[in-house]
């Protein structure tokens, strides 16, 4: 798990036996001189850096090409929570492998990315392919906001190099027939809240209508942010114009996609249906515009235990999500403003926030497009195609700061019904493999279209 989700996460030892189970793996692969290093920092999560030398002609080219330069891999080993409403036969912990498909908890989020990103490099110099210096990073807190990231980055950051291209392999495709690149990601604000009305709970009867409930007062507040029958986000702090680039690329993608992708995205119950109208509304909702979720509750018993109390507090826990381009610290002060500010019946109000900017992909530079052409064709036989994501990956924006000059490819598995977060998660393993060698062609063409090797 995630430190957010396990405090004790040094204690219980999971995250090291992770990062054991991935290093042990990764010194045993035939890379010519590679090193596997476990980078610790004092009470922060871990981080596996394998750094592989340049290969394949590229070892002593001209000044300035791609073996003075780094490809940078990313990818993470902490999970989610376990989730319940896993079917009968699975479960988070236990892999299970029907047809072409891993199911278990954190396989395609992001357990994969390791293996995908070594056996590319590994099957690169087996079949007489070139690279230039790659770094592979995967760390250990991305679930979690990527708290520890930063410190680990500051700490590697000039044994990078020059860092010119950045693949990360957290992402998701919407399908499985084509190689899709990720053009946005939203940011986060993680917020959590407590309304109190009380030191201690009392009978429901003697004080219904005399003691205001906790709930209602959250409910209310919650009202500030969203609106309740439509889902639209109420804080103008958490929009941000939508770019003509943007809204062209939607376009393309709906009619990719299709007009019952989000029927078939995603698990209804009933006659539940989306948010909007038509597939590109759907898309940017889902990519472009804030959305809130009330993602987990404190001081709500679970109904059996439910005694007819009036309960003292409630504490609710919100994932904010936010378009590219709002500042994610400006965001979590504007919600937590809004819920702390003239709170009804002066009920006491303790607010916690976490944030996470979003980011936008760089213009892409002329031999990237030819080279993720090339890449979707020999992996998949068709064209590949770009999406916006929803979720958030942090450390793609501290990278964007630190490596402005990089070209970034940000791709995955997390497809249709795939269902990363949730019950009856799954890695698509042909998917993975077509996904792994589309990487190892993106790789080799950039060490060939960057200088230094020929053909």
């Amino acid at each position: 798990l995630s430190p957010a989700f396990d405090q004790a996460w040094a204690a219980h030892g999971h995250v090291a036996s992770a990062v054991d189970l991935l290093a042990g793996w990764a010194r045993e692969r035939d890379l010519r001189g590679s090193t596997v290093e476990v980078l610790s920092l004092p009470g922060r999560t871990p981080v596996l850096l394998v750094d592989v030398p340049a290969f394949g002609g590229g070892e002593h080219p001209p000044a300035g090409a791609a073996s003075g330069l780094t490809v940078l891999l990313y990818g993470h080993l902490d999970k989610q929570p376990e989730m319940t409403g896993w079917r009968d036969g699975l479960g988070p912990w236990t892999p299970v492998i029907e047809g072409d498909r891993l199911y278990g908890r954190g396989g395609a989020d992001d357990g994969y990315a390791m293996f995908a990103a070594l056996t590319a490099l590994e099957s690169l110099q087996s079949c007489g392919g070139a690279h230039a210096r790659c770094v592979v990073l995967i760390e250990a807190s991305e679930e979690s906001g990527s708290p520890d990231l930063a410190a680990h980055m500051e700490a590697i950051s000039p044994r990078l190099g020059v860092v010119d291209l950045v693949v990360c392999l957290d992402s998701g495709c919407a399908t499985y027939d084509r190689l899709w690149t990720t053009t946005t990601l939203r940011g986060l604000a993680q917020v959590r809240f407590t309304v109190r009305v009380l030191t201690e709970g009392v009978h429901s009867g003697d004080a219904g209508g005399v003691v205001p409930s906790s709930f209602r007062i959250a409910r209310a507040l919650l009202d500030r942010i969203e609106d309740p029958i439509t889902g639209q986000v109420l804080l103008p702090e958490l929009h941000a114009p939508i770019a003509a680039p943007h809204r062209h690329g939607i376009g393309v993608t709906a009619a990719i996609v299709g007009k019952d992708w989000a029927a078939t995205r995603f698990p209804w119950a009933g006659a539940t249906g989306p948010t909007g109208i038509g597939t590109a509304e759907h898309l940017t909702n889902r990519t472009l515009r804030p959305a809130l979720e009330v993602t987990g509750a404190d001081g709500l018993p679970a109904t059996a235990m439910a005694g007819n109390v009036l309960r003292p507090f409630t504490t609710l826990s919100l994932a904010v999500r936010l378009p590219p381009g709002v500042d994610a610290a400006v965001a979590a002060e504007a919600v937590r403003r809004a819920i702390s500010t003239d709170v009804p019946h002066a009920a006491t109000v303790e607010v916690h926030t976490e944030h996470a900017t979003g980011w936008a992909a760089p213009m892409m530079a002329a031999w990237l497009g030819d080279a993720l052409v090339e890449a979707g064709r020999q992996a998949f036989g068709s064209e590949p195609a770009t999406m916006g994501e929803g979720g958030s990956i942090p450390f793609m924006g501290m990278l964007a700061e630190r490596f402005p000059d990089a070209q970034f490819v940000v791709a995955g598995v997390l497809g249709p019904d795939s269902n990363a977060h949730g019950p009856n998660e799954f890695l698509h393993l042909e998917f993975a493999e077509r996904l792994t060698l589309a990487m190892a062609v993106l790789v080799d063409r950039h060490a060939r279209h960057r200088g230094g090797v020929d053909g």
